[in-house]
């Protein structure tokens, strides 16, 4: 593996330069994360006119994994559409389909130059996984749901003409431009040492809220421990490589039932995921460093699945959470409280649902989207 700095190829344009808590303050609302889900939370806050709203970061804007993941926007949640159905039923699937696909929509209009309506392929890389495309396809299309057969130079499979691809760190930056102009009070380099219903202290400073809003996704086991059984931490792993005109992908793909998948940029440049699969063992874990494992199964899949000779440019890392079911955590915890995360992979779709899913109970007691979501 060529040792290279663990950044993503996303963070090509600069940050938004935001201070750290600057002491004691009070809010309506403290969101704590500032990765998609927390910065979703925050816009829907503004939207339905939340008066003084606090969001805090370890870190900064998106430097978790809604900074580091491939930028794919699918529609439904981390079991395939058939899948689904049969886990919670067609109703109830049917009605979060449609969801996502319309927040798909929602996250282009916020973000239009983060956002390209792309559409995604899901490449067979066996018989039976073709036979699965195939049922996938017969169910989405029975439930009024586009999807149609493929057969390309990237393999059998189905096309989902409505999924889309982003920048996501462009994305987040963006939202956390468009919250400081309205007002809301964003903190970088802010760690929450103590969370509890109305009081956040931090290492800068303690913030006194009526409503606090913990969004995270990787590592939710350590914000709720009774979690630990089921919500398990996996390491993430990608690659970028430098503009290529050798190859062209005009859809992102994904194949071996989600484990691999990759995109091309629009300046040639191609992303690589996958491979958590084949040494769970040590993936499962809340390491995000790259591991070399891993990184030599991506460049060979890169040189000999992918066909691409170009030079290796980024390699990263991150750390995301998982549910047996492959919904999220959305917890009301009572007394303004509400923790979210563990989106199985999906975060960019059902991250942002969280989130506004989190601001209308704190403004209006209750949210339909986290009906859906929640069992």
């Amino acid at each position: 593996m060529t040792a290279l700095p663990d950044i993503p190829r996303w963070d090509d344009h600069p940050d938004l330069a935001l201070r750290p808590l600057p002491g004691d303050l009070e809010a309506e609302v403290c969101v704590i994360g500032l990765g998609g889900t927390g910065l979703s939370c925050i816009t829907e806050l503004l939207d339905l006119g939340a008066r003084s709203v606090i969001g805090i970061d370890a870190v900064g804007v998106a430097a978790g994994a809604a900074g580091r993941n491939g930028g794919l926007l699918l529609s439904g949640t981390a079991e395939y559409h058939h899948d689904l159905v049969r886990l919670i039923g067609r109703d109830r699937a049917v009605a979060l389909t449609r969801l996502t696909n319309e927040e798909i929509g929602r996250i282009a209009a916020q973000a239009p130059r983060a956002v390209r309506a792309t559409g995604s392929l899901r490449i067979a890389a066996s018989e039976p996984e073709l036979e699965d495309c195939e049922a996938q396809r017969t169910r989405m299309v029975a439930d009024g749901f586009a999807c149609e057969p493929y057969d390309g130079p990237e393999g059998r499979g189905i096309l989902i003409p409505t999924d889309a691809v982003m920048q996501p760190l462009r994305r987040c930056r963006t939202l956390a431009s468009f919250a400081l102009q309205r007002g809301a009070q964003l903190h970088a380099r802010t760690r929450a040492l103590e969370v509890a219903p109305g009081v956040v202290r931090t290492d800068r400073g303690t913030i006194r809220a009526r409503h606090v809003i913990v969004c995270v996704d990787g590592r939710l086991e350590r914000v709720l421990p009774a979690l630990a059984g089921t919500v398990r931490t996996a390491r993430l792993q990608m690659l970028a490589t430098a503009p290529t005109p050798e190859v062209r992908f005009p859809r992102p793909v994904s194949t071996r039932y989600g484990y691999d998948y990759w995109q091309q940029l629009p300046d040639g440049s191609v992303l690589l995921g996958g491979g958590r699969d084949l040494t769970p063992e040590t993936e499962w874990t809340s390491d995000s460093t790259p591991s070399a494992t891993v990184q030599d199964y991506l460049t060979r899949t890169l040189r000999e699945r992918l066909g691409v000779r170009a030079e290796v440019t980024h390699r990263w890392g991150a750390a995301v959470a998982y549910t047996e079911t492959g919904l999220p955590v959305l917890r009301d915890l009572g007394d303004g409280l509400q923790v979210m995360g563990a989106y199985s992979g999906t975060g960019n779709v059902i991250g942002a649902l969280c989130g506004r899913a989190a601001a209308q109970r704190a403004r209006a007691g209750r949210s339909a989207i986290a009906d859906l979501l929640t069992d």
